[in-house]
C-alpha cells in the first residue's frame, strides 16, 4: 500500500460511501491518514448510573444483556430495551423503532456503545446508541503504537480513547478507525516524508511525521495527541508561511516607479482637510511612503476598524502618485488604480476622491459593467460626465487619465495602463487571489500594491494569510465620531425598540434593517430556516408598523442599476428606511442614518455584526444598533453580549475566534485552511515560529532544492490559500 494510492485500489466501497469521501476531499491513503479526528471519546470506569451526565456524550466499553422489543402502550412505537454493564455499574439503553436490536448481539457479549445520556437526576438512560462488537475494536486498538519504531503489537490491550473524526453522510467514524487499522498494518504511514526539516523539529521538539500519525489517530496518552495536533498544526502554517515566504521574495525581485517627492506631497494634502488626520493615519501614511522609495513593488494591507479612515490614507498617498512624473518625462503623471468590490462601493469612492482632487489639474474616471464616467467634463468643470468604454480605454492607455476607480472591471484584459504606478483594493478578501493578482500585473513595471480591509482580523490570522504582506493597522477613530449604543431586544420588547425607531425617523434620521435572508424559505422547510427574509419583512413593515414612512428593498439579487436606483434615493433621504440584507455589510455611506435593527443576529458573526452596525457610524449624530435574535442558546448570547458591551472590532474578532470555533469563524471554505490548522490561530507563539522557520529557510534557499517533502506541501498549501 503506498501513501498515493487511490482508496478504491485497498478498500471496497459502496457509492454512498465513494460520494461521502469525495465531499471530504478524501481520495488517496495519504488523504485519508491526514483525515484528522475532531476529538477523542473517552472509554473507562466512569458508567455507573451516579455518573453519566444527562447530555453529554459518552462511549463506553461493557457488555449488553436484558434485551427485550416491545411495543409501546399508547404510541405503539417499537422499543427496544436492555441493560449495558461494565465493571463499575450499569445503565438502561433502548431504541426506538429498531426491534432487531433484541438480537443484534447475544447475551453478554463485549460491545462498545457510544451515545448521549438521557434522562434526569439519578435514573439516567442511553438512548439509540451506536452497537459495535468489542473484538474488532480490541484488535484495532492494539495495532497502534506509541513510538514509529515499535513494531504494532495486535495483543496489545485496548486504549481509552476512541477517535472522532469529520463525517458525511455515508460514511462514519467506525469507518475510519477501521480504515485505518488497515493502513497502519500496512505501514503506508511510514513511507510519507516529512515536510518539517530535521533541524526545525528539533528546535521546536515536534515528534517526526510517523510517530505524529499514529499518536494522533490512537493516542496511549492525552499528551500524545496533544504533541501530534500541535505538529500537524504547526506543519499546515509552516507550509503557508513558507508559500507566503515565496510569494514576497518573488515580489521583492521585481523593480518599481519611484515616487519622487511622495511625503512632501502627502503632507501637502493633509493641510487641506478640514479635519486633521489622526496619528495612526499619518502613521499609516508614512509607512507606505517609505515603501514607495524602495527599489521593490510595496506589498502592503491596510487594516482599519469601522470609521478608521482608510480612505484618507489612499487619497493621501494618491495624491503622491498622481503629482509625480513617469520615468524620463517631462509632462504626464504616473497613474493610480482603486478596485472596489461593488458597483456602489466604486461610485461612492469615485464621488470622494472627485471631493479629494478636484483643486487638480488631473482626469479621474469611474470604470463598472454599468458605465463609464470620467472628471471633469470638459462642458462643466465642476461635474462628472458620461463618456463610452472605448474612449476611456484609449485615454487610460495613453496616460490622460490620472487615476481610475472602478470594480472587477479593471482586470479585464482589453484595459491597459501607460504608468500604472499604484494599485489600491478595496476590501480584498471580497476579491479573489488571482483577480487581485491581475490588476498588480497590468503594467510592465509592477506597481506598488495596497490591500484595504475593514475587515477585524485576529493578528494571528492576519499573519498567515496575508504573510506576505506588511500590516498597517489604523486603531485610531477620526474625532467627531459619535460612540453607538447597541442593546439586545427581547421579544417583549419589540414594540418598545419600533418606537425608538419612529423618534429617529421623526428627527429626521433614516435607518436600516438587516434581514439575513432574501426570500421566504420553502414551506417545507420552514420550522429548519426561521429566519426573517428582507422582502417580507419590507412587505410586514410597511403595513404594519411604519405606514408612514417609505421603505425600500435592497438585497444581492438585484441588478446593479437597480441596487444604485435604491441606494441613491436612500442617500438622497427619499427612503426612510432600507430593508436590506448584508449587502450594506462594507462600505455603504448614509451619514443621515442612525439605527440599524439586525433580525436574526445570532446567525451573522461577530466581525460582520460589527460591519454592519458600522453603517450607522458615519457622522456625529448618536448612533443605536438593535439585535434582535431569533433564539437565544448560551454560546449566541455571550457573542451578542461581547458586541453589546465593545466596539473594538480587534477585540471583537478575537472574542469571535474563541465562542464560535475556527472552523465556524473562518473555515477551510474562506481561507483554505483546515480546521486544524486554525487551531494554530489561537496560539500567537506558534505562528511566530512558523514565520520566523519560513523566512530563514526561503533566505537560505530560496528554490527549496534541498526540501522536496516540503516543496510539495508548499505547493499543495499554496493552492488551497488560492483557491477561487
Amino acid at each position: 500500500m503506498q501513501p498515493e494510492d487511490a482508496l478504491e485500489k485497498h478498500f471496497r466501497l459502496i457509492p454512498p460511501q465513494k460520494a461521502a469521501l469525495k465531499r471530504l476531499g478524501i481520495r488517496t491513503v495519504r488523504d485519508l491518514l491526514y483525515h484528522f479526528p475532531t476529538r477523542y471519546e473517552q472509554a473507562g470506569t466512569e458508567t455507573t448510573s451516579r455518573e453519566l451526565i444527562p447530555g453529554a456524550k459518552v462511549t463506553l466499553f461493557g457488555t449488553l444483556s436484558g434485551l427485550k422489543a416491545k411495543k409501546l402502550w399508547k404510541s405503539r412505537r417499537n422499543i427496544t430495551e436492555g441493560w449495558f454493564e461494565d465493571a463499575s455499574g450499569r445503565v438502561k439503553v433502548m431504541w426506538f423503532n429498531q426491534p432487531y436490536m433484541a438480537s443484534y448481539v447475544r447475551e453478554g457479549a463485549p460491545v462498545r456503545i457510544s451515545g448521549t445520556v438521557g434522562g434526569k437526576g439519578e435514573k439516567p438512560y442511553i438512548a439509540n446508541p451506536e452497537v459495535e462488537k468489542i473484538s474488532a475494536v480490541e484488535s484495532a486498538k492494539g495495532l497502534f503504537a506509541n513510538n514509529s519504531e515499535k513494531e504494532i503489537d495486535a495483543d496489545a490491550p485496548p486504549t481509552n480513547a476512541y477517535p472522532i473524526y469529520p463525517e458525511s453522510r455515508g460514511i462514519t467514524s467506525k469507518w475510519f478507525f477501521h480504515a485505518l487499522r488497515k493502513v497502519f498494518a500496512a505501514g503506508a504511514h511510514k513511507q510519507i516524508d516529512d515536510p518539517i526539516p530535521d533541524d526545525v523539529r528539533a528546535r521546536l521538539n515536534l515528534p517526526d511525521i510517523t510517530t505524529a500519525l499514529i499518536w494522533i489517530h490512537t493516542p496511549e496518552k492525552d499528551t500524545h495527541a496533544a504533541a501530534a495536533r500541535k505538529r500537524f498544526s504547526f506543519e499546515e502554517m509552516f507550509a503557508v508561511q513558507v508559500s507566503r515566504a515565496l510569494e514576497r521574495s518573488e515580489n521583492d525581485s521585481e523593480p518599481a516607479f519611484s515616487i519622487i517627492d511622495a511625503a512632501l506631497y502627502a503632507e501637502r494634502f493633509l493641510s487641506t482637510l478640514e479635519h486633521k488626520a489622526t496619528s495612526a493615519q499619518r502613521r499609516a501614511i508614512a509607512e507606505i511612503i517609505a515603501d514607495f522609495g524602495k527599489t521593490h513593488p510595496m506589498a502592503r494591507l491596510l487594516e482599519g476598524d469601522v470609521g478608521s479612515g482608510k480612505t484618507l490614507v489612499a487619497a493621501a498617498t494618491s495624491y503622491a502618485v498622481v503629482n509625480s512624473r513617469p520615468p524620463n518625462r517631462a509632462s504626464g503623471t504616473l497613474q493610480v488604480a482603486y478596485m472596489a468590490p461593488t458597483e456602489i462601493l466604486a461610485q461612492q469612492h469615485f464621488e470622494s476622491f472627485i471631493q479629494y482632487f478636484k483643486h487638480l489639474p488631473i482626469n479621474i474616471a469611474l470604470m463598472t459593467g454599468s458605465g463609464c464616467k470620467k472628471f471633469p467634463s470638459k462642458l462643466h468643470k465642476n461635474s462628472a460626465t458620461d463618456i463610452s468604454r472605448a474612449q476611456l480605454l484609449k485615454w487610460v492607455a495613453n496616460g490622460e487619465i490620472a487615476m481610475i476607480v472602478g470594480t472587477h472591471a479593471l482586470i479585464q484584459k482589453s484595459i491597459k495602463f501607460q504608468h500604472l504606478a499604484y494599485a489600491i483594493v478595496d476590501e480584498q478578501h471580497r476579491f479573489g487571489t488571482k483577480q487581485r493578482h491581475a490588476l498588480a500585473h497590468k503594467s510592465e513595471i509592477v506597481p506598488h500594491f495596497l490591500s484595504m480591509t475593514a475587515t477585524p482580523i485576529p493578528r494571528t490570522l492576519a499573519l498567515t494569510i496575508y504573510g506576505d504582506l506588511d500590516i498597517s493597522v489604523l486603531d485610531e477613530k477620526p474625532p467627531g465620531r459619535a460612540k453607538i449604543t447597541t442593546k439586545i431586544v427581547n421579544p417583549e420588547e419589540r414594540a418598545s425598540c419600533y418606537e425608538q425607531v419612529r423618534e429617529q425617523l421623526l428627527d429626521g434620521r433614516q435607518a436600516y434593517v438587516i434581514c439575513p435572508r432574501i426570500d421566504e424559505p420553502d414551506p417545507a422547510k420552514i420550522n429548519a430556516m426561521m429566519a426573517k427574509s428582507a422582502k417580507a419583512e419590507a412587505a410586514r413593515l410597511k403595513k404594519e408598523v411604519f405606514p408612514e414612512f417609505e421603505i425600500g428593498l435592497l438585497h444581492g439579487a438585484l441588478k446593479p442599476k437597480e441596487k444604485d436606483n435604491v441606494m441613491q434615493e436612500f442617500s438622497a433621504g427619499k427612503i426612510h428606511i432600507l430593508v436590506a440584507t448584508s449587502v450594506v455589510e462594507v462600505g455603504v455611506n448614509v451619514p443621515n442614518a442612525t439605527v440599524i435593527l439586525i433580525e436574526g443576529a445570532e446567525r451573522f458573526g461577530l466581525a460582520q455584526l460589527h460591519q454592519l452596525r458600522g453603517r450607522v457610524q458615519r457622522s456625529s449624530h448618536p448612533p443605536y444598533c438593535y439585535l434582535l435574535p431569533e433564539s437565544r442558546g448560551e454560546v449566541s448570547m455571550r457573542r451578542l453580549k461581547a458586541l453589546e458591551k465593545s466596539d473594538d472590532g480587534f477585540k471583537l474578532a478575537e472574542v469571535d475566534l474563541e465562542t464560535r470555533g475556527p472552523g465556524d469563524l473562518y473555515g477551510r471554505q474562506q481561507w483554505g485552511i483546515s480546521d486544524l490548522g486554525m487551531e494554530a490561530l489561537k496560539n500567537p507563539r506558534l505562528i511566530a515560529a512558523a514565520r520566523t522557520e519560513a523566512r530563514q529557510l526561503v533566505t537560505a534557499d530560496p528554490s527549496l532544492s534541498q526540501y522536496g517533502a516540503l516543496k510539495s506541501r508548499v505547493v499543495s498549501a499554496s493552492q488551497e490559500l488560492h483557491q477561487e
